[in-house]
C-alpha cells in the first residue's frame, strides 16, 4: 500500500488552499447573478470529496466493487475528462454535490484533509480489488478505476480553482 499522497492531488490541495488564502468575507460571498460564490464553489468541491469517500467506504464493505458496466456514453465522457483532462462547462451538479450552506470555516479547514482521506481510501480499494478494476460509478462518467477517480478530481478541482480565482477578483470594474 502506498504511503505518500498522489502528487497531483497534493498539488490540487495546495492550489485550492492558495486560491482562497486571505480572501475577505466579501470576496468569499460575491457572485454574478445566477452563479455560485467562491464559498459555494469550495463547498461543492468539499461535498464531492466527502461523497467519493462515502462511495469508496461502500466499495470496501462489498465483496465485489459495485461498479456497473460502462456504456459507450460513459466511456466517451470518461475519456474526455480523464483522458484529455477537459471538463465541459455547463453541467449541473448532482444533488449530493450541490452547496447547502455548510459553515465556511469547516469547509476551508477540512478540505485538504478530505482530499488526503479520499486518496487513501481509493488506494485501499485498489490494493484490495486491483488497480485496473472499475471500482465505483461516477454519476455522470459512469464506472471508473481508482486512477480515473483521482484524475477526475484533479480536472474537476482545477476547473473550479479557476472559477474561484475569477470570483476572487470580484465584479468587473469593482463594486
Amino acid at each position: 500500500m502506498k504511503e505518500k499522497m498522489d502528487h497531483r492531488l497534493e498539488e490540487l490541495q495546495q492550489a485550492l488552499e492558495s486560491a482562497v488564502e486571505g480572501m475577505s468575507e466579501q470576496q468569499w460571498k460575491w457572485h454574478p447573478t445566477g452563479k455560485w460564490c467562491a464559498g459555494e464553489v469550495f463547498e461543492h468541491l468539499y461535498l464531492t470529496y466527502t461523497g467519493t469517500i462515502r462511495g469508496f467506504e461502500n466499495v470496501l464493505q462489498a465483496d465485489n466493487p459495485p461498479a456497473t458496466r460502462p456504456s459507450m456514453k460513459h466511456r466517451l465522457r470518461a475519456l474526455v475528462v480523464t483522458g484529455f483532462s477537459y471538463l465541459p462547462a455547463g453541467r449541473k451538479a448532482p444533488p449530493l454535490a450541490t452547496p447547502r450552506g455548510l459553515a465556511s470555516e469547516k469547509v476551508r479547514s477540512e478540505i485538504g484533509m478530505k482530499i488526503a482521506a479520499m486518496d487513501r481510501i481509493i488506494t485501499e480499494c485498489e490494493d484490495r480489488f486491483g488497480s485496473r478494476t472499475k471500482l465505483l460509478d461516477h454519476p455522470i462518467l459512469g464506472p471508473l478505476t481508482g486512477e480515473q477517480w483521482r484524475k477526475f478530481h484533479v480536472v474537476h478541482g482545477r476547473h473550479h480553482e479557476k472559477q474561484i480565482l475569477r470570483l476572487r477578483r470580484g465584479p468587473p470594474g469593482g463594486a
